[in-house]
């Protein structure tokens, strides 16, 4: 209990220079700050994860944009080269022409 009126008498009686206001306020202001960044709903907390969050999307949408360039690629070097595309079947698929032997090594 003698914190308790130690920091009550701290706070609210004035000193010599009168400055009970300023470090009322100072306590009013830290009070209100903590619960701003940390207790409230939308924290400060959250905001940093949600950050974290939309650089790593942003990331992984820019890998995928990539990926779809170059699959993109790849289907018009299919659609326009009659080599490619039997290579790509052969490869891919184990096509073989007919009479042709198709060995799988794994």
């Amino acid at each position: 209990m003698g914190f308790l009126r130690k920091f009550w008498n701290w706070l609210f009686v004035e000193d010599e220079n009168g400055s009970s206001f300023r470090r009322f306020a100072a306590v009013i202001t830290v009070f209100i700050a903590l619960l701003v960044l940390v207790f409230n709903e939308d924290n400060l907390y959250r905001w940093i994860k949600a950050g974290i969050e939309i650089r790593n999307q942003e990331r992984q949408k820019e890998w995928y944009m990539g990926e779809i360039e170059r699959l993109d690629t790849e289907i018009e070097t299919l659609k326009n080269d009659k080599d490619s595309l039997e290579k790509f079947a052969r490869e891919e698929f184990l096509f073989a022409a007919p009479g042709e032997d198709v060995y799988i090594e794994e």
